[in-house]
């Protein structure tokens, strides 16, 4: 995925969905930054903020329906500590319901500067081990078009960074353990 010469296309974000809809076994996504910028979420991340309140969102009950289902969905986060309050918020108000709602969410800390080896900077999607999409954002966070990625070879390395991520990661269950119910060291 870091070649230059990638076939690859634009998704739209009706067949975007549509890929969580119709996915038989397994999605995995591999998420690298420390913020995120979604507008759908902003409310609900400066009442964090501002007064720790966690509110569940109509996407958040939308995202637990969907992995709630029949298949496997795994993700794994690349966390540079101290976390960021939107790693905080994301923690508190996503994870802690996407594990709830069956999803296996797990992290690789680690220190700044410092990154796991073998693991890329950028984020993906891999559905049913075979359907590979890029998504792409700005450097503050905010989401560009994903991209479909079309070549073999991309997406047996995604399924290497994926099995390898997941061999490193630690569960969010075990993870939070380590800090306050504000997702604060302890």
């Amino acid at each position: 995925m870091t070649s230059l010469h990638i076939a690859s296309r634009p998704v739209e974000e009706s067949e975007f969905h549509r890929f969580f809809e119709e996915c038989r076994y397994t999605a995995f996504r591999l998420e690298t930054l420390q913020v995120y910028d979604v507008g759908y979420e902003q409310e609900a991340f400066h009442r964090f903020l501002s007064t720790g309140e966690v509110i569940t969102t109509h996407s958040q009950q939308e995202w637990n329906r969907i992995v709630g289902g029949k298949r496997s969905f795994r993700r794994v986060h690349v966390v540079t500590e101290p976390l960021t309050d939107y790693l905080r918020f994301e923690c508190v108000s996503a994870y802690r319901a996407s594990v709830q709602a069956g999803e296996d969410v797990r992290v690789i800390p680690t220190e700044p500067g410092f990154w796991p080896e073998g693991i890329p900077r950028f984020d993906y999607w891999l559905f049913d081990s075979e359907v590979l999409v890029r998504m792409n954002y700005e450097p503050d966070g905010t989401m560009l078009a994903p991209e479909l990625i079309c070549e073999p070879e991309e997406i047996v390395r995604a399924n290497v960074i994926r099995d390898r991520a997941l061999y490193m990661a630690t569960t969010f269950p075990e993870y939070e353990q380590r800090f306050d119910a504000d997702m604060r060291p302890l």
